[in-house]
C-alpha cells in the first residue's frame, strides 16, 4: 500500500465530536501517514490527485484502538497463584508461599532485558492483532532504578520491533520493595531522588504513575511523589481508589493528572474534581472480573459529573492477564453497563486523551495519524456484542497497513 492512499464505500465510525460519528458510505484519504479526509464519499474535494484506492465493501472503520493501562512488561507469570486461589487458598497463604506481586518483582529482577523483550512480544501481538495501534506500557516490578530502567528499556524496544505506538510510564511507586519493609516514607524518596532521575536521563518515562492505596501507597506519599515528577516536567497518573477510598480521585485532579485508574471506590465529589480538571476515569473491568470483585466503578457518577472514561486491558500476571480489546469492550457492557458508544470511545477517543495524544490519534479526523482498524462488521455494536471472535479485517497505522 503506498503512502497516499484512499479508503473508500466505508463506514466511518470518525470518534468526532462526544458519539460514534457515524459516516454512511464515507471515504478516508491517508496523505504522507495522516489522514487528509474522512467523510462522505460524495464529499470528496475534486481536487484530490489520483490515488491507489480500496473498496472497503462496507466495512466499518475506527480508528485504531489505544490502550492506555497495561504492564506489559515482566518477568514469569502467576497461573500456579491463580490456581491456589481456585483451590482455596487465602491470600495471606499465597504470600506466605512465595507468591503475589512481589513474585513477580523477583521474575522480573532475575529477567534480562532480552528476555522480558521477547516474553512481552506475543503479548504486544495479541493486542496488536485485535486492532492496537498505541500501547502504554507501566514499569513497577523492578522496583530499583537498574530494573526499573531495565523493564522501560525493555518497553522502548518493543516499538522498534513491532510496528506500534508505544508510551511509557514510571511505576516505580508500584508496591513497597522487601529491602524497603516498613520504611513506605523512604521508599518514595528513593524514587524521587534516584529512579526519576535516572529514568528522565534515558528518556524512558513518558509520564509518572502512582499505587495509591492502604497496601501501598498513603495520599500524602503519592502527593510528594507527584509534586516533584511535576517539577521535573512529567505529567501523572493515579491507580485510585481500587480496593477503598482514600481520596485518590481528587488527589490526582489536584495535579492536573492525566488520569486516575480502576476507581471503585470514588464517590461522587471525587467523580466531579476529576471532570473539573480533566482529568479521565480509566475503567478496567479485566481486573474487576479476574478478582470477583464486587463494587461497581460509580458510571452514573461520571455521567452526571461529566468526567470522560476509557477503558483498558490492564494486561498484567496477577489480576488482568488479559490481552483482549475487544473482550474488554464485552466486559465494560456487560458487567458495567456501559454503553456501545461509551465503549468504542473508551478505546479511542478517551484512551488517547488519557495518553495525552488526543491531537493525534483516537479520531477519524484530517491531520491526525492514520492509525485505522478496518472490521468485517455491519455494525459498530458487533465490536462490543461478540465474544471470542475476531473480526478485524486490516490494521494501518501511520498510512500502512501492518
Amino acid at each position: 500500500m503506498t503512502a497516499d492512499h484512499m479508503f473508500r464505500n466505508a463506514r466511518l465510525v470518525t470518534m468526532a465530536g462526544d458519539g460514534l460519528g457515524l459516516v454512511e458510505r464515507g471515504a478516508l484519504v491517508v496523505t504522507g501517514g495522516r489522514i487528509a479526509f474522512a467523510g462522505p464519499e460524495s464529499n470528496l474535494p475534486a481536487d484530490f490527485p489520483a490515488m491507489e484506492s480500496t473498496d472497503c465493501e462496507g466495512r466499518v472503520i475506527t480508528p485504531g484502538l489505544v490502550d492506555c493501562h497495561t504492564h506489559l512488561v515482566f518477568g514469569g507469570n502467576r497461573a500456579r497463584e491463580f490456581e491456589m486461589r481456585l483451590d482455596g487458598a487465602s491470600y495471606e497463604e499465597i504470600a506466605r508461599a512465595g507468591g503475589g506481586i512481589l513474585s513477580t518483582v523477583r521474575a522480573t529482577r532475575a529477567a534480562s532485558e532480552d528476555d522480558l523483550v521477547a516474553s512481552a512480544l506475543p503479548r504486544l501481538d495479541a493486542l496488536m492483532g485485535e486492532g492496537v495501534t498505541t500501547v502504554e506500557i507501566k514499569s513497577g516490578y523492578g522496583l530499583t532504578v537498574a530494573d526499573e530502567v531495565k523493564t522501560l528499556r525493555a518497553a522502548r524496544r518493543l516499538g522498534t520491533l513491532r510496528p506500534a505506538t508505544i508510551t511509557t510510564t514510571a511505576l516505580g511507586a508500584h508496591a513497597i520493595p522487601p529491602e524497603f519493609a516498613g520504611r513506605s516514607g523512604d521508599y518514595i524518596d528513593h524514587v524521587i531522588r534516584e529512579q526519576l532521575p535516572a529514568l528522565a536521563a534515558e528518556n524512558l518515562a513518558d509520564c509518572v504513575d502512582a499505587f495509591c492505596e492502604g497496601i501501598a501507597f498513603s495520599p500524602e506519599e503519592v502527593d510528594r511523589l507527584f509534586t516533584a515528577a511535576r517539577q521535573m516536567g512529567l505529567p501523572v497518573k493515579l491507580h485510585a481508589d481500587q480496593l477503598s477510598n482514600l481520596g485518590g480521585a481528587a488527589l490526582s485532579a489536584k495535579h492536573g493528572a492525566l488520569s486516575a485508574d480502576h476507581l471503585e471506590y470514588t464517590d461522587a465529589a471525587g467523580a466531579a474534581a476529576m471532570a473539573r480538571a480533566g482529568t479521565i476515569a480509566v475503567l478496567l473491568p479485566g481486573a474487576f472480573y479476574f478478582l470477583r470483585e464486587k463494587q461497581l466503578p460509580p458510571i452514573a457518577a461520571f455521567r452526571a459529573a461529566g468526567t470522560r472514561m476509557a477503558l483498558a486491558t490492564d494486561c498484567n500476571p496477577g489480576s488482568s492477564p488479559l490481552t483482549s480489546p475487544l473482550l474488554t469492550m464485552n466486559m465494560a457492557a456487560t458487567l458495567f453497563r456501559m454503553t456501545v458508544s461509551e465503549c468504542l470511545a473508551g478505546f479511542t477517543r478517551e484512551a488517547a486523551r488519557a495518553l495525552g495524544k488526543l491531537g493525534e490519534i483516537g479520531t477519524l479526523e484530517p491531520g491526525k495519524w492514520a492509525d485505522l482498524a478496518i472490521w468485517s462488521v455491519e455494525s459498530p455494536a458487533e465490536l462490543v456484542y461478540r465474544m471470542g471472535f475476531n473480526p478485524l479485517h486490516a490494521r494501518i497505522r501511520r498510512g500502512q497497513r501492518c
